[in-house]
């Protein structure tokens, strides 16, 4: 079978484990990439540098892995779709969700397959998070906690903490529950200087009556990204950043110590780590997309659903304007 023929648009800091990842992927040919801005990163590797998605377009790309920043990507993928290039945007899949549904409404009409490149989904740790909660091993799960912290990056300048990082959030969080958000109440600061805000407090409620809170900031000297899932039978806590998942069960056993007892509400049981083999999530991703591409399986961060997490992130920016809760 001849290898597909992948392009590359945006030679940036994410653009470049791109092209590696690209490059190793088994049944795929990086053929072609291209940015208005230049190769900054040496990305190219003896390829041209095209100036424009008409530049993959003429080098006939199956497909486009899209690293531009949020405000061109409507435009870009259009005119993918028009020229019959099946595309992996990054998130957030567009700046606004009139924009969103404009691409799921092209490319579903092209009959072209569309990604959005939500990584979370492919961390071992909350891939296997799911795959539990869907087995019933936490029992009725009451609340999603998040924490995704860090120092600011100085190449994210088109949108703020909301639609960057909390995007990561707001669409894992439906994902391990398989559940949408209902409604919003959330709080943003601006303490960097820059105009759109570093900061976001929010809580949410999705469909199954799960209580939810996610933290996000770009002003913290330590990078965290923590996602703890309580419920009936104890907690799962999972580390995005080493991919690792440990269980917090409720203890079987009673409690004799009245005074610590009537304290913790619920005693504290048996805690397991899992071992987990540990693949690189954008390895996974690429190769879920081009195993999409050829029809062979449909495991993919679809363009509704990055669609659906830019809905909830407007929410949230509404919501804190407004200084209210808003229904979705």
């Amino acid at each position: 079978m001849a290898e597909l023929r992948a392009g590359l648009l945006g030679l940036g800091m994410m653009g470049r484990h791109h092209a590696r990842v690209l490059r190793s992927l088994e049944g795929v040919t990086l053929a072609a990439v291209a940015d208005p801005g230049g190769d900054p990163h040496g990305v190219a590797a003896g390829l041209r540098v095209g100036d424009s998605v008409q530049s993959l377009v003429d080098a006939g790309v199956d497909y486009a892995v899209v690293a531009a920043p949020t405000a061109y990507h409507e435009d870009i993928a259009l005119a993918l779709a028009d020229a019959g290039v099946h595309v992996l945007i990054e998130k957030p899949l567009a700046p606004t969700t009139e924009a969103a549904d404009r691409i799921v409404t092209t490319f579903a009409r092209e009959g072209l397959v569309g990604a959005v490149g939500h990584i979370e989904r492919y961390n071992p740790a909350l891939q296997s998070l799911r795959a539990r909660l869907a087995n019933g091993d936490l029992g009725d799960v009451y609340q999603v906690a998040t924490r995704r912290q860090g120092p600011f990056p100085s190449r994210i300048a088109d949108v703020g903490v909301v639609k960057d990082l909390a995007t990561h959030d707001i669409d894992l969080t439906s994902w391990i529950t398989q559940s949408p958000y209902t409604s919003v109440t959330a709080h943003v600061a601006h303490k960097s200087g820059r105009t759109h805000e570093d900061l976001v407090a929010f809580v949410g409620t999705l469909r199954h009556g799960v209580v939810t809170s996610h933290l996000v900031n770009w002003l913290s000297p330590f990078k965290e990204r923590t996602t703890v899932v309580s419920g009936e039978r104890g907690s799962f806590v999972a580390d995005t950043v080493t991919a690792d998942l440990t269980y917090h069960a409720n203890a079987t056993v009673e409690t004799t110590w009245e005074s610590l007892a009537g304290f913790r509400g619920v005693s504290e049981g048996d805690t397991v780590r899992y071992a987990l083999g540990k693949r690189e999530p954008l390895l996974l991703e690429h190769e879920a997309f081009r195993d999409a591409v050829l029809g062979v399986r449909h495991d993919v961060v679809t363009l509704a659903e990055g669609a659906a997490t830019v809905r909830v992130a407007e929410a949230v920016l509404r919501s804190a304007a407004a200084g209210q809760t808003v229904a979705l």
